[in-house]
Parts: structure tokens; C-alpha cells; sequence
């Protein structure tokens, strides 16, 4: 497929849609206002100075818009060009978070690394799932209609590649999201037929298989199935979820007045933190989140059909799906309609990492979209 617009298509003036940046901001600043209000004064979780975590999450912030505009400066041509050293670099990062002395554990997973001198920590899985993105969006474009099974043979390498260090983490949330991403974009570009036979096959084989290997994982499946078989242990932070929605109502209990963050519900600012928007801002808090995803999808939507050639839009695919598949494992494994992942949700959770990939994600499609208006150039 051609990687050039049409000769005779019409080059029209940049026209920047705002939605595009506006509803990330104001996800943005709702995470930085219920983590303020999961770490207020009045949680257990409070340590030292005030709103410590508000305040470092708005930081954060502000070097994620920065890195936006890094992004959104340069053309595609250049992501194009050097995606697979991209893709390269990304993965040899992820394996440092496993190097003794250089990873962090937390949890018991060993999937940050922390930077010395800056008190913060990175985590490589962000990373590398959106280089894959990049990775198969220029594989995909280029041989995808050649030879459809030797493209997804490459596309299940890249996949399989990046899987090897995030499940050494262990980090089976990310791995599965790569390759739902991955398969994902292959569906876009050439059709359905081997990434159905490859999910039958890592659903009802690789994915038991690795839920058994490791305890923590079987735990979190008993809680799923039956969370008040233990309520104080492996049932605990689920149960309290739900009694955190339960609490909230239609209206909520009001900003700053849940319960769950006196230490009912742990690290409500982390993973949990649709539950914590449940209990102070209600149902209503809940579904105008999901609202304003479903409006920046329908948005990207447009960008998608206006490009003009397979990379763009196939990565403009690719860069929805690692923001809007995040969502829904995070959302359905608080709300108990899968087990938990720990999976952050895009742009509210707590951590550096997740905000400052999630904004460089919406740099890209913008800078994207202005090469669609613009007329697009040739890629090689």
C-alpha cells in the first residue's frame, strides 16, 4: 500500500481539533484532584507535607505537557524512520527493572526503575507498549497486503519479544495489552482470521498456564470468583471497591468525604481510583469519565479516516488502542467484571510514567493529524 496521499487529494490549512487536548486535560486535572483528595490530611495514607501527591502528580503533569510538544515537533517521517531502534532501546529497557541494585520492587513485581538523585521511578512497560505501536504500525503499513500470514508471523515475533521481559517482572497486565494491542492493529490493517486462532490459543492455553505459574495471580483470580470467601485477605481491596461505589450513590458523598481512603481501600490514588471517583463524585462522577473518553475516541475517529496512508492511520489505531484498552481493564477489574490487573487508568492514575507516555500518545496523534491536513509526505 502506498505510503503517499493522493496527488490530486486538496492540501487544506491546519485546522487543530481541541477536543483532542482538552478532555485529556480535564481527565488530567480530575486525577490530580481525587489524588488529592485519596491523600488529603485526613487519609492514612498522609505523610509529612499536604496534598504531597496532588502536588508531585501536577508536576508530573507539567513535564508531561512539555514532552507533548517534544513529540508533537517532530514529523513523522522521523518515527518512521527509527521506530524499530525504538522499538530496540524500549525493550532493552525493560530489562533493567529485573537488574539487582537498578530495579525497584513494589508489590512484589519488579517493574520500575528508580533514578537516582530525581526520587522518581520509571517504568519501561509504558514505553515499550507503545513502540511495539509504532513498531508494527510501519511493518503492517509496508508488507501487510503482500503476504498477510508473514506479516502476522512478524507480528507475533515483536509481540513475543516484548513478552519475554515484562513477564520476567512479572508484568502479565502489560504483556496482555500488547498483545491485544498488536493483534489489534493487524485486524485494522489485514483482517480477523490469525489473530482469532491466536487468542483461542493464548486464552485457553498460555493464559492458564501462566495464572498457574505464579500464586499471586491464582489469588487474584479466587478473589474474582469469590471475593467474600476471604474478605479480610484476598478478598479485601475488591470487596472495598465495591462498597466504595455502594457508598458514592447516584451524586456521591462529595469531594474529600470518602471513607475508603482512611485506609479501607489501599493505595486508592493507584489503581483503584475509579472506585474512589465512584464513592466522592457518584455515578455520575463514573460515567462523565467514561463520557469523556467515548468523545475523545469519536474524535480520534475522525483523524483516523482523514489520513490519507496505511502508517498514519494504522498508527493513529495503535495509539487508541494503548489508551482505550487500559481503560477498560481497569475499570472492569474495579468494578469485578474481570480480575485485576493492576493496570492504571489513562490519565488519573497516580504515576509519572503512565501520565508523561499517555500525554507523548496524544503529542503524536495531534502531530498526525496536522500531516493529514496538511497533505501528508512520503515515508521512507
Amino acid at each position: 500500500m502506498a505510503d503517499r496521499l493522493p496527488a490530486d487529494r486538496e492540501v487544506k490549512s491546519y485546522k487543530a481539533n481541541p477536543v483532542l487536548w482538552i478532555i485529556p486535560i480535564i481527565l488530567s486535572g480530575i486525577g490530580i484532584l481525587m489524588i488529592t483528595s485519596t491523600t488529603s490530611p485526613t487519609s492514612f495514607e498522609y505523610t509529612g507535607t499536604p496534598f504531597r501527591m496532588g502536588i508531585k502528580q501536577g508536576s508530573w503533569f507539567l513535564i508531561a505537557i512539555f514532552c507533548t510538544i517534544v513529540v508533537y515537533a517532530v514529523p513523522v517521517k522521523i518515527w518512521y524512520k527509527y521506530s524499530g531502534w525504538l522499538f530496540a532501546l524500549m525493550w532493552l529497557l525493560s530489562w533493567l527493572p529485573i537488574v539487582p541494585g537498578i530495579g525497584e520492587s513494589i508489590g512484589g513485581a519488579r517493574r520500575w526503575i528508580r533514578l537516582p538523585g530525581l526520587g522518581v521511578s520509571l517504568q519501561p512497560g509504558e514505553l515499550l507498549c507503545l513502540s511495539v505501536a509504532l513498531q508494527l504500525a510501519k511493518i503492517l503499513a509496508r508488507d501487510g497486503d503482500r503476504d498477510p500470514l508473514k506479516s502476522f508471523i512478524t507480528t507475533a515475533k515483536i509481540i513475543g519479544f516484548s513478552a519475554i521481559p515484562l513477564l520476567m517482572q512479572p508484568d502479565l497486565g502489560t504483556t496482555i495489552l500488547v498483545f491485544i494491542v498488536g493483534m489489534g492493529m493487524y485486524v485494522e490493517r489485514i483482517g480477523w482470521r490469525y489473530p482469532v486462532m491466536a487468542g483461542g490459543l493464548l486464552g485457553g492455553v498460555a493464559l492458564p498456564v501462566l495464572i498457574l505459574l505464579e500464586p499471586y495471580r491464582m489469588r487474584r483470580v479466587a478473589a474474582f470468583l469469590d471475593p467474600w470467601q476471604d474478605p479480610l485477605n484476598k478478598g479485601f481491596q475488591a470487596i472495598q471497591g465495591l462498597i466504595a461505589f455502594s457508598n458514592g450513590g447516584f451524586w456521591g458523598a462529595g469531594l474529600g468525604h470518602g471513607f475508603q481512603k482512611l485506609n479501607y481501600l489501599p493505595a486508592a490514588y493507584t489503581d483503584f481510583i475509579y472506585a474512589a471517583v465512584g464513592e466522592e463524585l457518584g455515578l455520575v462522577g463514573t460515567v462523565g469519565i467514561l463520557a469523556l473518553f467515548a468523545l475523545w475516541l469519536f474524535q480520534v475517529r475522525k483523524s483516523y479516516f482523514r489520513t490519507g496512508d496505511a502508517f498514519r492511520s494504522s498508527l493513529i489505531w495503535g495509539i487508541a488502542l494503548t489508551i482505550i484498552l487500559p481503560l477498560f481493564i481497569n475499570v472492569a477489574g474495579v468494578t469485578k467484571l474481570i480480575p485485576l490487573t493492576g493496570m492504571p487508568l489513562p490519565f488519573i492514575s497516580y504515576g509519572g510514567t503512565s501520565l508523561v507516555t499517555m500525554w507523548s500518545r496524544i503529542g503524536l496523534i495531534l502531530r498526525l493529524e496536522k500531516e493529514s491536513w496538511a497533505g501528508g509526505e512520503l515515508l521512507e
